[in-house]
């Protein structure tokens, strides 16, 4: 069992959680992840270690809650505790060497970019990272990504932060200006990194997308975890979770997202009829 030493909401979704994990935070690098179970009757899902402490013997995890185990994992509270939380799982990013880097984070995905700008940074590269949100109401993280980057930038959808457009629009006015960068790292939904590696192609810079498709195992036993990429079918879980923004086809990823997602509707409205009331507290 681990216990759940702080839970925090970051905003009205996104829940935040350190959790005691000796063994993953003392082999822990950035881009690697845990599976988790919540109970013996739960499903196991991926979550990207947002932070360790090998020292506190800590895993920080940070989720959004979308689906019928997110909302099970937000109704545990501080002193609660998980039942499964094996890892680290993946294969570590491959960080050094970079002296220019822009690292992009969309919704959610902050919480997997900010680990990545924080490593790089610490190793003394110069780090722009460009974080998108729906709304201002959903940003997360902005103290901790501005504490760990060069240049934090900050973009919504509707404006509501003084900066409204895609992050590609702000990764674009970048290179514009003569930034030239060894590498782009970015995380988010498909659609997002599908369009930053669109962008970067053009400009011949090398990217790296960070891959969560479906996954049960976490050890490459399964293959539930495919990834198309360069034409060759590799399994995240073990091959990545990072691989070449241009190589991966993006479509099929979303094709394969999707196979499930009328199924976890119902299972997730079904689990909020006779939990919502406490989701929030």
């Amino acid at each position: 069992m681990y216990k759940i030493l702080t839970k925090t909401y970051l905003n009205s979704s996104t829940v935040e959680m350190v959790v005691n994990a000796p063994y993953a935070a003392k082999h822990a690098q950035p881009g690697q992840f845990v599976v988790l179970r919540v109970d013996e009757y739960g499903e196991r899902i991926p979550l990207t270690i947002a932070d360790y402490s090998a020292k506190s013997g800590t895993i920080t995890i940070i989720f959004q809650i979308v689906g019928k185990t997110t909302a099970q994992l937000a109704l545990l509270n501080q002193g609660d505790e998980i039942l499964d939380f094996a890892g680290p799982l993946g294969a570590a990013s491959e960080l050094c060497g970079f002296k220019n880097a822009a690292v992009i984070g969309g919704g959610a995905g902050c919480a997997i970019a900010y680990p990545q700008a924080k490593a790089l940074f610490k190793m003394g590269a110069d780090v722009d990272m460009i974080a998108g949100f729906r709304t201002s109401d959903l940003i997360i993280l902005e103290d901790k990504m501005r504490a760990n980057s060069t240049n934090l930038t900050v973009m919504t959808d509707d404006g509501s932060n003084g900066n409204k457009g895609f992050v590609t629009a702000a990764l674009e006015q970048s290179i514009n200006s003569g930034k030239q960068y060894d590498v782009v790292i970015a995380i988010g939904p498909l659609p997002m990194m599908k369009a930053v590696a669109q962008l970067t192609k053009t400009y011949g810079i090398k990217t790296i997308v960070s891959m969560n498709p479906l996954m049960i195992d976490g050890t490459g036993m399964c293959g539930c975890c495919r990834v198309l990429v360069d034409g060759k079918m590799k399994f995240a879980c073990v091959d990545g979770p990072d691989f070449d923004g241009h190589l991966v086809d993006f479509d099929d990823a979303m094709k394969r997202l999707a196979s499930f997602k009328a199924l976890e509707a119902d299972a997730y409205e079904s689990f909020k009829k006779t939990h919502e009331c406490n989701l929030l507290k």
